[in-house]
Parts: C-alpha cells; structure tokens; sequence
C-alpha cells in the first residue's frame, strides 16, 4: 500500500511538471484592422509563430476592423481579460487619426490618452504585462509629406510618454517606419514599401512588424 501511495506520488508529481513545462505564455494582440489582418498567412502575428521560441508562446489577435482606442476600452472584458492572458499589446491610433478626416470620427487627444490609460490600469489590474506601440503610418511619403503625419506624430509622442511614465515596453513603429522609408522609398511613394494602400500593411511590413514585436515579447 505504501508503495502504491509513493507511485502515486511520484507520478503525480511528474505530471505536474509536465503540465508546468508545458504551459505556454499567452498573448493577446489588441487592435484594428491591421492586426485583424496579422493573424492571416503572411500577417504579423502568423510570421511570429515560426520564431525562435514560439512554441513557448500562445498568439492570439484580437484586432476588429475600424476600432479606436474607445472600441478596445468597451469589448476589453470579453475579448482580453476573460482569456486571461499573460502578455497584451496594444497596437491602436491610426483609426482615431485616420478617421477625423476620413469620416470625420476620430478621437481627440486627450480623451485618446485618457481611454489608453484606462486599457492599461484595467490590464495590469489582472496581472497582465502590457506592451504599447505607436501607430505606424497613413501614406508613407517622407518628410512629413503626408497630410496626417503631425497628427500620427503627436499620438505617438503621446504614447511614448505614456510608456516612459509607467516604465512599460515600447514596440515604436512610427519610428521604424519613418526611418524604414527614408532608406527605402527613394521615389517618395505614398505606399508599397510597407503597406498595400498607405496603412495596411504588405509581407515585408507584416516581417518588420513581427520582428520588432517579437523581441518585445521575448523580453517579458
């Protein structure tokens, strides 16, 4: 009997460690349209998955098409929180740029910065780490020679801070584009470098994006 009881013991401790060893990091990819977009078959998220490391890491998008930071603040509970995930990034701002002209929608800077805060204090009150980016671009003329280039800058600047403040990882892909783009679009196109229209984006910029989110995330 006693050894019956130390068999089971002991096979039930090695299950346990399985179990543990076998537990992988889950992570949530909050956003839009582009990251609605990351989950197809040469989309960021599915480029993620054939990194080094991956295996240890379950990739979720969680983008909807047209979302603003308001958006993510509202369908936060059922599509984030009740996954319990370990790891959320935020990748939002482009549609609170985009659309104040557009469709004339979009989102004030301060209430833009007043909802973001709001997303992370409600993720890290379940424990979840939190990543930010900044939005990347709407044209990708250089120079500032797109018409809601001061704007993308500003909630950037914006989130930058934010990520400053709160001591949080930042994914800068305003940046990354900017600079991408002056290396690489020497005939100062609108779009095709990186995206397919200006704002979403094409493989190369789904491969830029996925390498420079994928360094974030292992550093957590």
């Amino acid at each position: 009997m006693k050894r019956f009881s130390l068999m089971l013991l002991v096979c039930s401790t090695l299950a346990l460690l399985s179990y543990t060893t076998a537990k992988k990091k889950k992570v949530i990819f909050f956003g839009d349209s582009i990251t609605a977009a990351g989950v197809q078959p040469e989309g960021y998220i599915s480029q993620m998955k054939h990194k080094d490391g991956a295996e240890s890491y379950e990739l979720i998008g969680a983008g909807i098409g047209g979302n603003k930071v308001y958006d993510l603040y509202l369908r936060m509970e059922e599509d984030v929180l009740a996954k319990k995930p370990d790891i959320v990034v935020i990748y939002i701002g482009v549609n609170d740029v985009w659309h104040k002209t557009s469709s004339g929608t979009g989102t004030d800077y301060d209430k833009f910065g007043k909802f973001y805060r709001a997303l992370i204090k409600k993720l890290q009150a379940q424990k979840a780490k939190v990543i930010l980016c900044t939005p990347a671009v709407i044209g990708e003329k250089k120079d500032g020679g797109n018409a809601q280039d001061a704007d993308l800058d500003k909630y950037s600047a914006g989130i930058r801070e934010i990520a400053a403040e709160l001591k949080l990882p930042l994914v800068d892909l305003r940046k990354l584009f900017i600079e991408y783009n002056a290396a690489h679009n020497p005939e100062n196109k609108e779009k095709g470098i990186l995206t397919s229209d200006g704002v979403h984006l094409n493989k190369e910029g789904n491969a830029q994006v996925a390498a420079t989110m994928w360094e974030a995330i292992r550093t957590l």
